[in-house]
């Protein structure tokens, strides 16, 4: 059965957390939420938010714990960080205006933009979170990571550790891929990620891809590095509650060649059940994460 996202904190709880103030942070924890378990301290590059959950989720079904605070921060908007991603073209230079120079799986994207943010989850087994009475915002139902050894900034032309990241997290969700109502995209608007993002997609789900939408939370709030896989399932999240899918802004001349249902420029009502958050990371560190409104 899938683990339960509430946010509530419990006490005996393992946190995980993705910053580099990391015992500072177990320091507040424990003393803020009484937390007592295995605090560890991680670094998976942009799917970090990501990987915390899935230790949390595995930590819970271990029988570790019944509950785990999952946090990721990332702060890192300072002079040296921007050279260094600027050396690798890896940042958008469309700044005028600039709300519009993220434009994810447009014709015209040129690279992302940097944000710092931090997302933080409870998560707690589905037996403990219906004992206590907590408000169940969803449930984590798979999750799955899977590591490419390419190169340290690029995926490998053959995609295929993307692909089997995930396939292993539908597979862990129990889920076939006609059942996934919205992929909640990496979608960083550099040339490379969104191509290669709609490639490993078209191949995942095939014949039903194009009746999925799609969107990248990052057109509008930026690229939040190591907090990005814990703020987009905060996004997941809400799309499940309200049912409705954020936009991704800026989409005003689609790519020919990325077929996605792009959910562009205005949010879409639509029957949401399951969604997919994809976090691919620099390093070859991938993970994805399955988040459904109920158990399935």
């Amino acid at each position: 059965m899938g683990t339960c996202c509430a946010f509530a904190a419990a006490a005996g709880s393992p946190n995980t957390i993705t910053a580099s103030c990391s015992a500072r942070w177990q320091v507040i924890s424990r003393r803020t939420f009484g937390t007592k378990g295995s605090p560890i301290s991680l670094s998976t590059a942009c799917a970090s938010g990501a990987t915390a959950i899935q230790l949390g989720v595995e930590a819970i079904r271990r029988g570790e714990a019944d509950a785990a605070l999952c946090v990721a921060t990332d702060g890192t908007v300072n002079p040296e960080a921007l050279v260094r991603f600027s050396l690798l073209s890896a940042l958008s230079t469309q700044n005028d205006p600039p709300q519009a120079a993220s434009k994810p799986f447009s014709k015209n994207r040129d690279g992302f933009v940097m944000a710092e943010g931090a997302g933080a989850m409870v998560l707690e087994s589905y037996e403990s979170a219906t004992a206590r009475g907590a408000n169940i915002l969803g449930v984590v139902a798979g999750c799955g990571e899977l590591t490419d050894s390419f190169h340290r900034t690029r995926s490998s032309p053959d995609c295929m550790p993307i692909i089997g990241c995930m396939r292993k997290t539908l597979a862990d969700a129990g889920l076939e891929p006609e059942q996934i109502d919205h992929i909640n995209a990496h979608g960083t608007a550099t040339p490379e990620n969104d191509k290669m993002e709609y490639t490993t997609a078209a191949v995942v789900f095939g014949d039903h891809l194009p009746k999925i939408p799609v969107s990248s939370n990052k057109s509008m709030v930026g690229h939040t590095i190591s907090a990005a896989g814990a703020v987009e399932a905060v996004f997941s999240l809400l799309t499940l509650e309200h049912q409705r899918i954020p936009p991704t802004i800026n989409y005003e001349i689609p790519d020919p060649a990325i077929l996605f249902d792009v959910v562009g420029n205005k949010a879409r009502d639509a029957r949401v059940t399951a969604v997919m958050s994809n976090s691919f990371g620099f390093g070859g560190q991938n993970a994805s994460l399955i988040l459904t409104r109920e158990p399935i």
